[in-house]
């Protein structure tokens, strides 16, 4: 039976910081934000929450919304480039946490492209029959990473964890295509150096904005589709111009592309489970929906899917 997704769940911190607070910190403005971002206010999580209790929100949400129990779940993937620490993995911290029992459980290190993965991941798992239910996480701290003396990237970066149960769906439904791919030349262009996120951000965006509109325009091509069968496109919440490349390489109409980027920032491996789950919230997408996710990363990274939304 193919994959797709059986339930979603996401974990926001409270803590609004918002571009006016960034003009008291560092010299910014809120014009310049939001002409060169799409970026109004991001969520900062405190520092007593960690990457492992953000999952943790998320990946209940996620188990419940699927109507199932941590033990019917049979394998843990966690996609972050912020784990807690290098070892033990977040992926095996929330198995604990979770009381999932002994399932396999590792992390994802793909940056902005690492939820991609995971469903790919997780994809090949279900449709072999090895195993029925995958319970996959997007998460970062990315503010324990950020130089908040670097206005380049200090204004772009949010904390936030979203989370899927993947498992069996009816014919027609679920992942119906997808591309994966890294670059490891580009890796210099975007980094964590001993302490920060490092970025040439002229390198990534012109990176991002040819790889993201080609892998869109791809993965529709191996499902068989048109570029207006598309209902629904959901790229990785990095920076609005880039997003709307990819938008107009797709050849979709503006109200089709869900943006969240306005209110929570780039939140890496998150962005992409996020924007999902607040366009589920909001009735936007509905029962036989095709919709294109699609993101980019460090590494430098990319993955894309078509996805026919239903169970």
């Amino acid at each position: 039976m193919p994959a797709g997704i059986l339930g979603i769940g996401k974990f926001i911190p409270e803590r609004v910081l918002t571009n006016f607070d960034l003009e008291k910190m560092m010299d910014t403005s809120d014009e310049w934000i939001r002409t060169r971002t799409g970026i109004e206010e991001r969520r900062i999580t405190d520092d007593q929450t960690n990457t492992s209790d953000m999952a943790y929100g998320a990946a209940k949400k996620a188990i419940e919304n699927a109507r199932l129990s941590a033990t019917d779940i049979d394998m843990i993937l966690v996609a972050t480039v912020t784990p807690d620490q290098p070892f033990p993995s977040v992926a095996c911290m929330l198995q604990d946490r979770l009381g999932a029992g002994h399932v396999p459980s590792m992390d994802i290190s793909a940056a902005c492209a690492g939820f991609m993965y995971g469903m790919v991941t997780a994809k090949q798992f279900i449709e072999s029959g090895t195993y029925k239910h995958v319970l996959i996480v997007g998460v970062e701290k990315l503010s324990k990473i950020t130089n908040w003396d670097d206005r380049s990237t200090a204004v772009l970066f949010g904390d936030a964890a979203a989370a899927v149960v993947m498992g069996p769906v009816s014919e027609g439904k679920g992942i119906l295509s997808f591309e994966l791919g890294a670059d490891g030349s580009g890796g210099k262009n975007l980094y964590q150096d001993e302490k920060f996120i490092k970025m040439n951000g002229r390198e990534v965006f012109k990176f991002a904005v040819r790889q993201m509109g080609e892998s869109a325009v791809n993965v529709v091509e191996k499902a068989g589709l048109k570029k207006e069968d598309i209902d629904f496109l959901i790229p990785h919440q990095a920076n609005i111009r880039i997003m709307e490349a990819s938008r107009e390489r797709l050849g979709i109409p503006e109200d089709k592309m869900i943006k969240t980027i306005q209110k929570y920032g780039n939140t890496s491996a998150s962005s992409i489970p996020l924007a999902l789950a607040d366009a589920l919230e909001e009735g936007i997408i509905q029962d036989g929906n095709l919709i294109v996710m699609v993101g980019f990363g460090g590494g430098l990274t990319w993955g894309a899917l078509t996805l026919r939304w239903g169970k």
